[in-house]
């Protein structure tokens, strides 16, 4: 099959489909909420996460300030919400209260959960990497928690409250709906 060549602003798209999460931070008084798809994990003992973030991103100040992050896993019934908080600067808007997102306490960290998502996974930051135009924040993760029905080892895809939201670049996203099991 022939091949043909990718320009090089869209390389990143062919390995980053997701899953999307929410971000949260607070600080002072403050919290917001941004869309990332650029966020894995890097270690299992201790579990680590790493997600990068533009420093001119108001989510970038607040979790250097506070030290700490949620990643908040959204459903694909949330796709629009998500590509909003993507859209607009949590330093201008109230992306909660725009975007209809409800914040709730976590247990562990200062920045909240987002009800709406079914899973969230809290976390500190344990080191912070300035690579190229991004901030890669390393984070430990202090604690998980998922919507009942969702989750057994690995999400349950095939049942409507847990299809995964991947995005492919742009305003482009896609579903996961079938796991296989090999």
């Amino acid at each position: 099959m022939p091949k043909e060549e990718v320009p090089l602003n869209r390389a990143l798209r062919l390995i980053n489909s997701g899953p999307v999460v929410l971000v949260t931070a607070a600080a002072k008084g403050r919290m917001t909420v941004m869309a990332a798809a650029w966020a894995t994990p890097v270690s299992s003992a201790p579990p680590l996460v790493v997600v990068a973030i533009h420093p001119a991103r108001f989510t970038h100040e607040l979790i250097q300030k506070s030290g700490e992050f949620v990643l908040n896993i959204p459903h694909a019934d949330l796709a629009k919400k998500v590509n909003y908080c993507g859209s607009v600067s949590g330093r201008d808007h109230d992306k909660f209260k725009e975007a209809g997102l409800t914040p709730v306490e976590a247990k562990k960290v200062g920045a909240p959960w987002i009800a709406e998502c079914i899973g969230h996974l809290e976390c500190g930051v344990v080191e912070a990497y300035v690579t190229g135009d991004h901030t890669l924040f390393v984070g430990q993760v202090l604690a998980v928690w998922v919507e009942s029905g969702t989750f057994d080892r690995v999400w349950l895809v095939g049942k409507e409250e847990a299809r995964l939201l991947h995005h492919l670049g742009g305003n482009f996203y896609c579903v996961s709906t079938e796991r296989l099991e090999l």
